[in-house]
């Protein structure tokens, strides 16, 4: 535990801002994984639906600053290939 006011102050924040980030991810890889599953079991409609929430789920994680914007961009292009594969 720090000796120093502001150190002890900025660990409570650390840890919150750290369960933040973390409950963001883990909604990402879920909504990721969702898509995943569908496209393995060949649910094309059930993929599509669960491709417009990752998409959401991801540009929110963006906007709160928990991933890069180009992360968020090569997670939404690859599950876009996965499904569109699906299609073909």
């Amino acid at each position: 535990m720090p000796n120093i006011k502001s150190s002890e102050r900025s660990v409570k924040t650390d840890a919150e801002r750290r369960a933040k980030n973390f409950a963001a991810k883990s909604t990402v890889k879920s909504a990721f994984r969702k898509v995943a599953e569908a496209v393995h079991t060949g649910k094309a409609d059930e993929a599509k639906a669960f491709l417009t929430n990752a998409s959401s789920t991801i540009d929110k994680a963006v906007s709160k600053g928990v991933i890069h914007k180009n992360a968020a961009a090569r997670k939404k292009s690859r599950l876009a290939r996965k499904v569109n594969a699906m299609a073909q």
